[in-house]
């Protein structure tokens, strides 16, 4: 309970003290009729080019570059690999959302400390992979505090959020998002 509540102050700190808003930078997306069966996490693999990551992507999956690594993030069953890739990290469970089309998405967040996000909620679940610094994500439950190489999932559908950078280096984030494709992407919140 203590880890929360420094979590929490540091990054309300982080909120007050924001030099500039947090950068986020849409990678990939891709709109599909439905989700995997089952339990879903995010597989996160790396792959020698972006070409071959590419040539991997299945019909939950999304390549990207980020960071001057190529990266292939696959939603579906946990315990997954692709040929050709190196297993990073898998993210999950994920909640899911019920909608008549999804959307996937992988952004990139980055910014130095203190950098921040409007309070919002999404249209479905969101989760986390720190490359560099360090988020929090403060919502109405505490703060969700993710470090280098400990991937989070978040919360479910329009929970109000705001991201911060709160490491002592600047933050790279790779995030990635199952929605309602039929609703607006990002909405403006209030923390109750």
């Amino acid at each position: 309970m203590r880890k929360v509540l420094v979590s929490f102050a540091f990054a309300l700190a982080a909120v007050g003290a924001a030099a500039e808003p947090l950068k986020i930078k849409p990678l990939a997306e891709k709109k599909v009729a439905q989700l995997p069966p089952g339990t879903m996490v995010w597989r996160i693999e790396n792959f020698p080019s972006l070409e071959q990551a590419k040539k991997a992507e299945g019909e939950w999956s999304l390549a990207v570059e980020s960071a001057g690594k190529a990266w292939l993030f696959t939603l579906g069953a946990s315990g997954g690999r692709t040929p050709g890739g190196t297993k990073v990290a898998e993210v999950g469970p994920i909640p899911r959302v019920s909608a008549p089309q999804y959307l996937l998405r992988i952004n990139e967040a980055t910014g130095p400390k203190g950098a921040v996000t409007s309070v919002h909620s999404h249209p479905g679940s969101e989760a986390f992979y720190v490359v560099a610094g360090e988020q929090s994500i403060r919502h109405p439950h505490g703060v969700l505090t993710v470090r280098i190489g400990e991937p989070a999932a978040g919360h479910g559908a329009d929970v109000p959020m705001q991201v911060s950078s709160t490491g002592a280096s600047d933050l790279l984030s790779l995030v990635m998002f199952v929605v309602d494709a039929t609703r607006p992407f990002s909405s403006p919140a209030k923390m109750p």
